[in-house]
């Protein structure tokens, strides 16, 4: 695995960033997260695509899956392990969204064959679910939300509420029997936002034994357009305040708007796309979209590692973030 100068992993720990659309639509990005270091990586999917739409992508990635040597579809935390001690880069995918499961619950099944690994409940906006958290009614988790999520425990797929309205989340996480994660939610103590999440949700996390994935998403992170490292470090440091440094993690969401992917064209039509299709509000302004400076973009991912340290974390915390609390969780639900 390639890794950068300042980040010397040993043993099983790893970079595992759980939220990576980038990828998913441009393979040759995946190259950019092995430089950063990463070993495991998961590939989320859009949550406007039906059954139809979300299988066309699955079978794309099980056919390069099959012709890259170089890549493992991860469905175990054996799996995620394997990956980083084969020099390999490890991949499972998440629906950011239920959408494709429709009305069907034996869908779950089929995606969990299949490799997702992860689903989250919501997109910002309502649905058969529950209601998303950009939704000013915040009306909770509905009938069919709760059997989902019971065939979700039994299906050994993980729980995700980030997009996801605060009462839908709260009563999600009641009703799991696994733990239940934030695949990528900032702290809304360190800056408001609408995708940012209140203390409240942060504890229901942890006690059900989740994490929190924290995000790159410049809105989420400060009310800077170009916020810096040490803005970012300082949601890790909220949580692991708060509830105690094995509940944070990573889910940085590098997407294909971005600065220094997308130029401002590119950018400016993905962004007017998303408002367009009512899957973007307030929490989103319009471009450019700068992540963190020193993790700007995959390839500097290793930035990370010396940036935790100077902030006081210890090696043994810093491989948690960095991928240990993401590998106990999928050893709890997925085994």
């Amino acid at each position: 695995m390639i890794q950068g100068p300042e980040l010397p992993l040993s043993g099983d720990a790893m970079i595992i960033d759980a939220v990576c659309p980038l990828p998913m639509d441009h393979p040759d990005y995946l190259s950019w997260y092995r430089e950063g270091g990463a070993a495991v990586l998961g590939l989320t999917m859009s949550s406007t695509e039906n059954a139809r739409g979300a299988l066309d992508r699955i079978a794309k990635w099980h056919r390069i899956l099959r012709e890259r040597p170089d890549l493992i579809l991860v469905r175990t935390a054996g799996d995620a392990v394997c990956a980083k001690r084969s020099n390999s880069l490890g991949l499972f995918l998440h629906l950011q969204g239920t959408e494709p499961i429709e009305n069907n619950l034996d869908l779950v099944d089929l995606y969990k064959a299949l490799g997702v690994g992860m689903v989250q409940l919501t997109y910002n906006v309502r649905n058969h679910v529950g209601d998303g958290c950009e939704e000013g009614s915040d009306a909770g988790l509905s009938r069919f939300g709760i059997r989902l999520i019971e065939r979700l425990n039994r299906a050994r797929v993980i729980v995700d509420c980030s997009h996801t309205g605060l009462r839908t989340s709260l009563q999600a996480i009641e009703h799991s029997t696994a733990p239940v994660v934030l695949s990528h939610s900032n702290v809304n103590s360190v800056h408001v936002s609408p995708r940012n999440v209140p203390d409240v949700l942060i504890d229901a996390i942890a006690k059900s034994g989740g994490i929190i994935g924290i995000a790159g998403f410049p809105a989420m992170v400060s009310a800077s357009t170009m916020p810096s490292l040490e803005q970012f470090i300082a949601h890790i440091s909220a949580i692991a305040t708060r509830v105690g440094i094995d509940h944070v993690g990573l889910g940085i969401d590098y997407y294909s708007g971005q600065a220094d992917i997308a130029n401002d064209d590119e950018a400016m039509r993905v962004y007017e796309s998303s408002v367009r299709n009512g899957l973007w509000g307030s929490a989103y302004p319009p471009p450019p979209h700068h992540y963190p400076a020193g993790i700007e973009t995959p390839r500097l991912l290793f930035n990370l590692a010396k940036a935790l340290s100077k902030h006081g974390f210890d090696e043994v915390d810093v491989a948690k973030i960095l991928g240990l609390n993401w590998l106990r969780v999928m050893r709890d639900v997925w085994g």
